[in-house]
């Protein structure tokens, strides 16, 4: 892949391997983790899906207690160690980022085992919000031998990085069968 900007990213599934894709962008291709259930367009809460559709990153984040601040067009956040993510429907902060108490519930940001040490938030369920049609779906770091998301879309840290040099707020996010 070349070291210009590109508008659109194609992430689709591997034949006959539901929760394993593929992301182009460009003659850039590269292998994915997806959701444990596949992709599905009617993306519930729970469903271990990845959602189908198009979508724009919104936001690079990452803990900067283990790597410095990433080459990237899109605007950044550190992450806290009291930062996550509000999974409850019946939450007035669903699918937000939230300031979370030891002992409050929430998808923990700050992670030990390092999948969120960097990902980037897209806006799946974001304008509008519904309660319940999924949250926290983000493109972060894979699992050993690309294990299934809960619904994300996840690569090696070197694919992230360089993802990150070639993307802007404007790149779209193409996810489909």
């Amino acid at each position: 892949m070349r070291r210009t900007k590109v508008a659109t990213i194609d992430v689709s599934v591997r034949p006959g391997r539901r929760s394993q894709g593929l992301m182009r962008a460009g003659p850039w291709c590269v292998k994915v983790a997806l959701g444990r259930s596949g992709m599905r367009a009617n993306k519930r809460e729970g469903d271990g899906a990845t959602p189908r559709g198009r979508f724009l990153p919104l936001r690079l984040w990452w803990r900067a207690d283990r790597l410095p601040r990433p080459a990237t067009l899109l605007p950044t956040r550190r992450i806290g160690n009291a930062d996550a993510w509000c999974e409850d429907p019946t939450d007035r902060r669903y699918n937000r980022p939230f300031r979370r108490s030891a002992n409050e519930p929430g998808d923990r940001l700050w992670r030990d085992d390092g999948f969120y040490d960097i990902f980037i938030e897209i806006d799946h369920n974001a304008r509008p919000r519904i309660a319940g049609r999924g949250s926290a779906v983000f493109i972060h770091l894979a699992r050993p031998g690309f294990a299934p998301t809960a619904g994300c879309i996840a690569l090696r840290r070197h694919d992230l990085l360089m993802l990150l040099r070639r993307i802007g707020p404007k790149t779209r996010i193409a996810v489909h069968n």
